[in-house]
């Protein structure tokens, strides 16, 4: 089963310095029907302008993660981390027991776009953790790799819950596959280009929940950035 979330649907802010477009309820946007899928409870699509960001604030108990497009964010912490994430670069940051950060944009002459993911973990209260790591270009280029899972396979970022999330940056007319395991779900979110799955032509900024599908594939229609996230 297949259940599009388009683009249009979605929450949207323009605060000047900030657009967001939120694929799930957050913050002043509230949708009883999309309240996330399965464990993947936000996807935002964040573009900051030059010089701006995030001030100081809290989290805890969330797997937050964060996948740079284009620009470059800058990101600091109450546990003494401080870093610059690009393209190719995935953070993960276990809020756990609870943790303080910000962000901005790390250029005064650039935007920066990225998404904000955040996981509920398998339990609560885990010590807080950071940790930052590339999946160069050529790595996604034209299959799905893995960026994120349980157990840090293949180079991923460890993630406190039973999921799988994999990146793609895909040529027109690359066709990839990934096979879900019974009683697994996914959620396919088109970072930017466009894509088809079967018949349902899917654009930038879409969201595709899947349930009850052993085989997954997807077409670039144009030069398109996928995410994939297998879910329990």
């Amino acid at each position: 089963m297949l259940r599009l979330r388009a683009a249009s649907e979605r929450g949207h802010f323009d605060f000047g310095w900030l657009d967001t477009h939120h694929t799930f309820s957050f913050g002043d946007y509230y949708d009883a029907e999309h309240m996330g899928h399965r464990v993947l409870r936000v996807l935002n699509d964040d573009r900051v302008a030059p010089g701006r960001g995030f001030g100081t604030h809290p989290h805890r108990d969330m797997e937050i993660l964060t996948y740079v497009l284009e620009g470059a964010l800058e990101h600091k912490d109450s546990m003494g981390n401080g870093s610059v994430i690009r393209p190719g670069d995935v953070q993960r940051m276990t809020a756990g027991t609870g943790v303080r950060h910000s962000e901005r944009n790390h250029s005064d002459t650039e935007g920066v776009h990225f998404l904000q993911i955040w996981i509920v973990p398998e339990v609560r209260d885990l010590a807080p953790g950071y940790e930052q790591k590339s999946a160069a270009d050529f790595e996604r280029r034209d299959r799905l790799r893995l960026v994120a899972s349980r157990d840090g396979r293949e180079g991923s970022v460890i993630v406190h819950q039973n999921v799988s999330i994999f990146a793609g940056v895909l040529a027109e007319g690359c066709a990839v596959s990934h096979a879900f395991e019974s009683g697994r779900h996914g959620y396919l979110f088109v970072a930017r280009g466009s894509a088809s799955v079967g018949s349902l032509a899917l654009r930038e900024g879409d969201g595709l929940a899947i349930s009850d599908e052993k085989e997954f594939a997807l077409t670039a229609n144009a030069p398109c950035e996928v995410l994939l996230f297998d879910l329990p």
